[in-house]
């Protein structure tokens, strides 16, 4: 996947008096794929294996299989476990984020402002909720 960043692309498109000849000449920068093909991608490009991730991410094994298989629209929290379980970086997670449709992560909040620090010093999803529920907030 070639990667553009989104600010050059927001240019290309404000520039640009057609959207077919934007579509085109951008093409190969745009994603067009869906959130479980966005998982497999991240495991071939990381190889790994669905089930150290899903172990990983503390999630139901049928439940993570279904995700990766496209059965199952993973919520925000499902998506940042098994980010966690994939061991993503604070960008590689924001990217996902943004690309299943929902907020990144932000550090006004406090449960955020927790699950980015966890990231940061790569804990696992374990002591990531641990620290969440120290904090009186909601685990993943």
């Amino acid at each position: 996947m070639l990667k553009k960043p989104t600010n050059e692309l927001m240019d290309a498109l404000t520039r640009n008096s057609s959207i077919d000849s934007y579509l085109n000449k951008e093409k190969e920068f745009l994603i067009d794929m869906s959130v479980s093909e966005m998982l497999g991608f991240l495991l071939q490009e990381k190889n790994l294996q669905k089930s150290a991730v899903i172990k990983k991410a503390q999630l139901n094994e049928i439940y993570g299989y279904q995700i990766f298989a496209g059965k199952r629209m993973p919520s925000r929290d499902k998506l940042i476990a098994l980010a966690f379980g994939m061991e993503l970086s604070l960008e590689e997670t924001q990217q996902l984020l943004k690309y299943a449709g929902f907020s990144p992560l932000y550090p006004k909040s406090d449960r955020d402002s927790i699950i980015i620090w966890s990231l940061l010093h790569h804990l696992d999803v374990i002591r990531t909720n641990e620290c969440l529920f120290d904090h009186s907030v909601a685990t993943l």
